[in-house]
């Protein structure tokens, strides 16, 4: 019977040696102090918000905008440089294939919605894209008002237009699609850049198209769904013994606020762990659903961990970026 009993005592000993072990091993209150501020995430530049609710890859978001507050057009050069000058530390963009091989910086399946074309980007040439008046479509008041018709000519840039105007800041280039042939045309575009360019670039995007992309340049930081799954699956398996998982060194995660906290370590060790491995932690709004969601409130960013150090993505930065002394 006593033989027993120190076998129990032996089994909940080790037990509560292992639950210490997990909890010291993960806790971010022993992580060493990162320091600094979070970095800003500009998602398509200083843009026009509209209501998230309903919202799917068919939907025309320049029709159900919030009343204007500011003139910026998403993904043009004046919203990324008012972005920048707001205080963003990176600015996302998204890109099209044209007719004539050259990728531009534009959101949309189609050009119906907010422009005054039709059809897709792929379907012209640049310059017949510049001749577009990208603010033709969008209105606050269902079609009463248009108040960017005729103010957006000639405002359609290139990504060549972006990395020359702003050639020392960092971007997160978004593909707009699942082809594998625009990752492998954006491989050989970004294989020409110094390697200390192609450092400030991430570009994420659909599965096959960011595959492609790595297996031709395995320098650059990506991220797909795929990516995610491949490297946060086995860190939330393993990562409380604080094994960083290969599929998780030099890349970019996208978290949800309401994921997060399931990750071993999350704020401070997690982010600790990440620094080490060289990739860059983006955490965005909601649960995932919808990854337009970000902190553009003061609200918003009331619900970030504290000491969060990672980078935030914001739909906002004019408002939140003064939040940080930015």
């Amino acid at each position: 019977m006593k033989e027993k009993k120190r076998g129990k005592r032996k089994w909940l000993l080790l037990l509560l040696v292992f639950v210490a072990f997990v909890y010291l091993n993960n806790s971010s209150y022993l992580a060493n102090p990162r320091g600094g501020k979070p970095l800003l995430l500009a998602h398509r530049g200083l843009a026009q918000t509209f209501d998230l609710e309903g919202v799917t890859n068919d939907t025309c978001t320049a029709s159900r905008i919030h009343k204007p507050e500011h003139p910026y057009l998403e993904n043009t050069l004046p919203s990324m440089e008012a972005a920048f000058q707001a205080g963003a530390d990176i600015v996302e963009f998204d890109i099209k294939p044209t007719k004539d091989g050259q990728f531009a910086v534009f959101h949309d399946w189609t050009l119906d919605c907010r422009t005054n074309g039709q059809g897709q980007a792929s379907d012209y040439t640049m310059e017949e894209l510049k001749k577009l008046d990208v603010g033709y479509g969008y209105t606050y008041d269902g079609g009463k008002t248009y108040p960017f018709r005729g103010k957006g000519v000639g405002l359609m840039p290139t990504m060549d237009d972006v990395l020359t105007r702003f050639p020392d800041k960092s971007f997160l280039i978004h593909i707009k699609s699942n082809d594998p042939a625009e990752g492998e045309m954006l491989a050989e575009y970004l294989a020409a850049l110094p390697s200390q360019r192609l450092e400030q670039l991430t570009v994420y995007g659909g599965d096959e198209p960011i595959a492609a992309l790595k297996e031709k340049l395995p320098p650059v930081r990506v991220m797909s769904m795929a990516t995610l799954k491949s490297s946060l699956i086995p860190y939330i398996l393993i990562g409380w013994t604080g094994y960083v998982p290969e599929t998780l060194r030099h890349t970019q995660v996208h978290i949800p606020e309401k994921i997060a906290p399931w990750l071993w370590g999350f704020p401070n060790r997690f982010q600790e762990r990440m620094d080490q491995a060289d990739t860059r932690v983006v955490i965005v709004g909601g649960d995932g659903s919808e990854f337009s969601s970000g902190f553009d409130t003061v609200e918003d960013v009331k619900r970030l961990p504290t000491g969060f150090s990672g980078v935030i993505w914001t739909n906002r930065i004019d408002k939140i970026a003064p939040l940080y002394g930015k």
